[in-house]
């Protein structure tokens, strides 16, 4: 199903890209959050299964990514981003209003659900993060990140290259072959988002106690990009309701790893469980 375009504009008028792909029968809707350097369009496939079952699911491509307006990679600060959820979820709930909004996130994105869920502890059924970035595996010097603390000061729009492996994201090597091809993703990140990101890492990595709906956190277990120790880690400090699933094998990109199929079964199961 190729889905439905829409927009919006921030407070600093930055056009936002998005898209919503409607069931013939909506039970649920999902608003999806996407990974560093990517876009919405690369989850088609899981819009079409979740229709397929009865799952609306609406995205947008964040700033600085995809067809929305902003420099490449960069956020001005961190809130910014948590605002777009905010709007996506508003969005859903306007279009949706009686039945289940869940919320997922992959990667980075995931690492923005997680922060949305403790900061903002919003009313929706439950969420889903897959990958998130919590720890990396190849964590940045303490140098680095000093520099970056600095540097967001004083030039955060300075970039550099994300030094994102393709071959790292899938097993399947036409899902790489499509990343690497793919004119709306890029590869840059800026010291300022960088910044950003590694302090919101940190806030869920300290973070213990109870989220306000439950999680499903999924991770493959040999991801090269994301940590799933992280994931596992933190799913352990959680006193409220979580799913922790490892994905033997699985790469960075479980919904696009050899195992795809198995995986976007296992999401809509589990959201089958809080539809009442």
């Amino acid at each position: 199903m190729l889905g439905q375009e829409f927009s919006w504009k921030t407070k600093d008028q930055l056009h936002i890209y998005a898209k919503h792909w409607k069931a013939a029968k909506p039970r649920a809707a999902v608003c999806l959050v996407h990974g560093l350097g990517e876009h919405v369009n690369r989850y088609n496939h899981v819009a079409d299964y979740f229709n397929e079952h009865g799952f609306s699911m609406l995205g947008n491509d964040r700033r600085g990514h995809g067809q929305s307006e902003g420099p490449r990679g960069h956020v001005p600060k961190f809130e910014d981003f948590l605002t777009e959820v905010e709007h996506l979820l508003a969005t859903a709930k306007a279009h949706y209003p009686n039945v289940p909004i869940f919320l997922y996130g992959h990667s980075m994105g995931g690492n923005i659900v997680l922060n949305y869920l403790i900061e903002k502890r919003p009313d929706i059924q439950a969420a889903i993060v897959t990958g998130p970035w919590i720890r990396l595996i190849a964590s940045p010097s303490p140098l680095l990140v000093q520099t970056a603390k600095v540097m967001k000061r004083i030039a955060p729009k300075v970039g550099k290259a994300n030094e994102l492996n393709a071959k790292h994201l899938s097993r399947d090597p036409k899902c790489c072959a499509d990343y690497e091809n793919d004119p709306l993703v890029h590869a840059r990140v800026t010291l300022g988002m960088g910044a950003c990101m590694l302090d919101a890492a940190k806030n869920i990595d300290q973070f213990s106690g109870e989220l306000s709906v439950p999680l499903l956190a999924m991770h493959g277990s040999a991801d090269q990009i994301t940590d799933p120790n992280g994931t596992m880690d933190f799913a352990k400090r959680l006193t409220s309701d979580v799913t922790l699933e490892i994905w033997e094998g699985g790469y960075h990109e479980i919904h696009n790893d050899i195992i795809k199929e198995e995986v976007i079964t296992y999401m809509v199961d589990w959201m089958e469980q809080y539809m009442q």
